[in-house]
């Protein structure tokens, strides 16, 4: 009944009473991602990383097939942004991510006692606290689902755009990044269904670089595309305006949202 009543309002006041909705649930959130203790101490931890790295460039890492295509070599001495379990391509490597971020509630829950076990920075939303507790290395980000936007401050509120890969560079311009280099951001999968639908992998995973990253039993959400590319244009706007940008040298990459550059060019 709610719904059929919800679909017979006018269009801008149905989104007019979602954004309020949205607005009330962050006004709720507000004392806890502010006040707790362990928030402080990692809005502290995370200003001290502000236009650290100011005009430099940097490799966000996605995880997708096409890095199985790509020479992570050529990293070793640049910095990069790992995300979810990019961390199992580290004994192969031979060396880490500058740091780790990881936002999604089920890959933290399943990762936990793998993102703990890290030695370099890592970041995870502050919902992520359900599963692990603070510790030197960690920050708490404040990351939610809804009001979409895009925020150069990274010890604030952070829209998720149902990407970590948005959350990254949104922590990518706080620390003073002028160039974002994508890879393994191939933007294609081949399981299929509703997004963000809950699902459980039944084999070997043939959506990211290693078929052990979402293995069998592993819960996982389906992607949400059409909200991604929309983050993804928010972000493009945000780094334009800073004359900044953000460049997509994933192989293969099905994402057409930023220019394109070959990998091999950038060394």
């Amino acid at each position: 009944m709610r719904a059929k009543f919800i679909h017979t309002l006018p269009a801008p006041l149905v989104n007019g009473l979602r954004t309020a909705r949205d607005a009330f649930q962050v006004a709720g959130e507000l004392p806890q991602s502010t006040l707790h203790p362990w928030r402080r101490d990692s809005i502290q931890k995370i200003k001290t990383l502000h236009n650290t790295h100011l005009g430099e460039r940097c490799f966000i890492i996605g995880n997708g097939p096409s890095l199985k295509n790509t020479d992570l070599s050529k990293l070793k001495n640049e910095f990069t942004i790992g995300m979810n379990r990019f961390y199992l391509a580290f004994p192969d490597l031979g060396f880490m991510t500058s740091l780790l971020l990881t936002v999604n509630d089920l890959v933290i829950e399943q990762c936990a006692q793998d993102i703990r076990a890290l030695p370099i920075p890592t970041f995870v939303s502050w919902r992520g606290r359900k599963w692990i507790e603070p510790a030197p290395n960690l920050h708490y980000l404040y990351t939610s689902y809804v009001l979409p936007g895009f925020n150069g401050n990274a010890a604030g509120r952070l829209w998720e755009g149902a990407t970590v890969t948005y959350v990254a560079m949104q922590l990518a311009y706080y620390i003073g990044f002028k160039q974002v280099i994508l890879i393994g951001v191939d933007h294609s999968f081949a399981t299929q269904g509703k997004p963000n639908s809950t699902v459980v992998s039944g084999g070997d995973d043939p959506n990211h670089f290693n078929p052990g990253y979402f293995g069998k039993g592993f819960r996982w959400q389906l992607p949400d595309l059409e909200t991604s590319e929309l983050a993804y244009t928010i972000a493009r706007a945000a780094y334009r305006k800073a004359d900044r940008e953000i460049i997509d040298a994933t192989v293969g990459g099905k994402l057409a949202v930023f220019p394109k550059v070959d990998y091999e060019s950038l060394f």
